[in-house]
């Protein structure tokens, strides 16, 4: 079944691209009519040659510099507004994100009735050979840390921006709730989960060209780690205390009490012993054992009911 060029959507986010832009929106075109480019305050201009593609073209320039993520917002707001876009895909201005994939992302959107749709460079082999070892460590560390804020434990390479989304469920989300920096595809899948929104991924290469990234590598985990604890928390809060209290939420509440309890209990004994240089009686010692053990247990459990609870692929 072929693609309807109509239905789709492209938004280009654009910052000192301006050697691959033009390459990027011809590859698009192929599949799609209607691209939104958002020039983010970019020092580099976009070349005058994009002129010719006016018709197919729309160009948004911001005033001020407001990041991948808000641009690419930006440029969601705009095609939200066309009532014949269906689903909306996100691509890079550089030329690292090979279009041919565009029909692997739209299909299982319009056909099997997916929410989301990304890729995932990991799962080719080759092509991560060739990732440079720096944004390889990153994306794996970063990516284990995606899945327990997240939820979305079947999901890796949180942070590829290549992407497509439905229309109805992008329209679901608080876009302020979304990040405007590089966090901004993370926080993405984030909001999605409270739709249960199904997501699927496909292997496919990244291109790794001359361009130079203007990602601080390794300031990445730092700023990433932050962001990911507040979405954790905020999705423990939301999805076991305040829109369902289940079996998880018991896990969570006792496996705390009781672990932190044979903590406390263990350390209070084992100084008022130690303090008259008295050992600390057997039973004391396992009644402390216990309770962390079963605490733990129950955290355990926890996390094995929060990884079953992951909006699974059909």
């Amino acid at each position: 079944m072929g693609l309807n060029k109509q239905q789709i959507g492209i938004v280009i986010p654009y910052f000192n691209a301006s050697k691959h832009i033009e390459a990027v929106v011809q590859k698009a075109l192929q599949y799609s009519n209607t691209i939104v480019i958002v020039d983010d305050k970019s020092p580099e201009v976009l070349p005058e040659s994009l002129h010719q593609f006016k018709n197919t073209v729309t160009v948004l320039n911001e005033s001020e510099n407001l990041g991948v993520g808000g641009a690419t917002k930006k440029g969601f707001l705009h095609l939200q507004s066309l009532p014949d876009i269906k689903i909306i895909i996100k691509l890079d201005a550089d030329d690292q994100m090979d279009t041919a994939y565009i029909p692997q992302l739209v299909e299982p959107i319009e056909q099997e009735g997916y929410s989301f749709v990304k890729g995932n460079r990991f799962r080719d082999f080759r092509a991560l050979k060739n990732m440079p070892w720096s944004r390889r460590f990153g994306n794996l560390f970063l990516s284990f840390l995606s899945k327990v804020a997240t939820g979305y434990w079947n999901c890796f390479d949180f942070n590829n921006g290549f992407f497509a989304i439905s229309k109805n469920s992008l329209k679901l989300i608080d876009s302020n709730k979304v990040a405007n920096n590089y966090f901004f595809e993370t926080s993405l899948i984030a909001e999605l989960y409270y739709q249960k929104a199904k997501i699927k991924e496909i292997a496919m290469p990244a291109i790794y060209g001359e361009e130079t990234s203007n990602m601080k590598v390794f300031q990445m985990p730092f700023l990433f780690s932050i962001n990911l604890l507040k979405k954790f928390i905020s999705r423990i809060w939301k999805s076991y205390f305040v829109y369902d209290f289940n079996i998880g939420t018991l896990y969570i509440v006792f496996g705390h009490l009781l672990f932190f309890a044979g903590i406390i209990y263990g350390g209070i004994n084992w100084y008022h012993y130690a303090s008259k240089d008295i050992l600390t009686p057997v039973g004391t010692i396992m009644i402390s054992t216990l309770l962390i053990i079963l605490g733990f247990q129950l955290l355990l459990q926890a996390i094995q009911f929060d990884i079953l609870n992951t909006p699974k692929e059909k």
